[in-house]
């Protein structure tokens, strides 16, 4: 008998696909560094509906600045961010999965110290002073590129009024066919835009295609 490590193991076995958000570690560790730059900005916290918006928006910048002469979006890609990587596709699902966590993720963070709440006509997050410090201390390479679209996209979102902010997002996380990423396409979206598309049923006569004849001949 053979322990599992004993067992022969296939070449074209391929380890499972992991999704940085789903660990709870590094949305934790992403909320501690988003919470930190508020401070750096000087903003006194902000609320769950728009920490929802940043929280997304930052770890995806490339949503927001399309234009591809955008300074701002130069910055970021040197700095490793990319509007072609899988992690854009269905953004509009991916934003509503990880607004549904943000509840839970915030209460761990006031639970071990890091965040607390104030009331100033509503409830404010803000990173304590260890959460601050906890984030400064964080050195790795996509920490910094966080730190970054932070900067970028906070000074740019803070200006806009929760009316507003709900409205863009919802504009930035839709694909369409005018789409300015069109690389975001997935599936999914794929499906959809072929729902939309004319069928042959739907062409005038002229236009839909002759199907060849049996043997083979085009007419």
């Amino acid at each position: 008998m053979t322990s599992p490590t004993d067992a022969p193991t296939s070449s074209n076995t391929r380890p499972p696909v992991v999704v940085p958000e789903d660990d709870v570690v590094f949305r934790l560790a992403q909320l501690v560094l988003l919470l930190a730059s508020l401070r750096d900005l000087n903003l006194p916290g902000a609320s769950i509906e728009r920490l929802g918006y940043y929280d997304f928006l930052v770890a995806n910048p490339m949503l927001v600045l399309t234009d591809e002469e955008d300074r701002d979006r130069k910055r970021l890609l040197m700095a490793g961010f990319d509007g072609r990587a899988l992690s854009y596709a269905s953004p509009a699902h991916r934003f509503t999965t990880r607004r549904e966590r943000l509840q839970h993720d915030l209460a761990l963070l006031v639970a071990y110290g890091l965040v607390e709440p104030a009331v100033d006509k509503s409830v404010l997050y803000a990173a304590t002073a260890e959460g601050v410090e906890l984030a400064g201390r964080f050195s790795a390479v996509y920490a910094r590129s966080y730190r970054l679209s932070a900067e970028i996209l906070l000074t740019k979102l803070r200006r806009y009024s929760d009316f507003r902010l709900r409205d863009a997002v919802q504009t930035w996380t839709t694909t369409a066919r005018d789409s300015a990423r069109p690389e975001a396409l997935d599936l999914l979206d794929a499906i959809h835009l072929l729902e939309e598309s004319p069928t042959a049923s739907d062409l005038p006569l002229d236009d839909a295609p002759v199907p060849p004849p049996h043997d083979g001949r085009r007419i």
